[in-house]
């Protein structure tokens, strides 16, 4: 599998609108168990934010929300662009977070699993994680027709990232694959 970063001169199309038909706003909210009827004193890390796109719906159902990328000129991107004062802008990779053990309720990551899976990143995400907290996991999938996204080979089935997140001490708490993506959610 390749491990790519997403082309900063091409961020501009992370803000498309279209992008909710993959993830909506209200999809994630309630897959990370989150939103205007729950308690919102979460702190929550958005892994590979990019723009911020899905960074900016998840911040009003949250205390903090991390916006973690390896890239700092998405932060300036994102810093240009304007954001919700609880975001703090953390630029790290997924497998060397510099988060407390335990300090996250919950992660998530949406089209950015395939930049950076692997037993490392999710040993760090079940490390600050706390017990019962939740990942979020939409990508690409390898089994998709390829037409949007990154190329199928650098793709991920969704039985690859169940496996991988159980091997990392995960639950699965749902998984469903869809015509181009999927999405796994897993609890610590």
């Amino acid at each position: 599998m390749g491990h790519h970063t997403f082309d900063v001169e091409r961020a501009d199309a992370l803000e498309d609108p279209e992008r909710y038909e993959y993830c909506s706003r209200e999809e994630l909210l309630a897959a990370l168990d989150v939103g205007p009827t729950t308690d919102t004193d979460a702190v929550i890390a958005d892994i590979g934010s990019g723009t911020g796109f899905y960074t900016d719906a998840v911040a009003p159902c949250a205390e903090l929300v991390y916006a973690v990328d390896v890239q700092s000129a998405m932060h300036d991107k994102y810093r240009t662009k304007g954001h919700p004062e609880n975001i703090s802008f953390v630029t790290a990779e997924a497998s060397s977070l510099p988060f407390e053990s335990n300090e996250l309720d919950a992660a998530f990551s949406t089209m950015t699993y395939h930049e950076f899976a692997g037993p490392d990143a999710l040993s760090e995400l079940a490390r600050v994680i706390r017990p019962g907290g939740r990942v979020v996991t939409v990508d690409w999938s390898k089994t998709g027709t390829g037409e949007s996204g990154p190329p199928r080979s650098e793709r991920y089935e969704l039985a690859d990232a169940v496996r991988e997140f159980t091997a990392a001490g995960f639950t699965t708490v749902n998984a469903a694959s869809r015509i181009e993506t999927f999405i796994h959610i897993s609890r610590r």
